[in-house]
């Protein structure tokens, strides 16, 4: 097991509030995804902050992210009460698209939504899990990002 994967799965099965600054560590460990890596369907999870999203998206079913192709992206996949799956373009305001996108000094995948002003960037744990950093307008907490990871189906 890497080093990367170790962390992230003490980070998963922490109890309690992980300080940004934790997150912001590990990032910064970790090598830019690429879009070709981002391909696939993933069940996704958060990082419990203190952001004003935590919790949010598990109240609307999420369950995660289909990456179809750089120009068709299902980013809020839901279950419905009959465990059911579907894209809830509702509540994302439309799909989305992966683009590679300067954050932080690093080109790495950023899924940008089509209706709002949100950028999923992402950094690659290892093949099966990658970080992601939600920015944007509308998202940023006191200019604080919101932290979730996605693994893959």
């Amino acid at each position: 097991m890497s080093l990367a994967r170790k962390k992230f799965t003490e980070f998963k099965e922490r109890g309690g509030r992980i300080p940004d600054a934790e997150l912001d560590d590990f990032w910064a460990t970790l090598e830019p995804a690429t879009i070709e890596g981002m391909l696939g369907e993933w069940k996704g999870g958060e990082f419990v902050t203190g952001h004003k999203m935590n919790g949010q998206l598990e109240k609307a079913g999420w369950f995660g992210k289909t990456f179809k192709s750089a120009t068709a992206v299902q980013p809020l996949v839901c279950v419905d009460a009959d465990g059911n799956k579907f894209s809830n373009v509702a509540m994302g305001k439309g799909e989305a698209s992966l683009w590679l996108e300067d954050f932080r000094g690093e080109v790495t995948a950023t899924m940008v939504y089509d209706g709002q002003p949100v950028h999923d960037h992402f950094k690659k744990i290892d093949d099966d899990a990658v970080l992601g950093i939600m920015n944007g307008k509308g998202v940023l907490d006191d200019g604080r990002y919101y932290y979730f990871y996605l693994e893959r189906v």
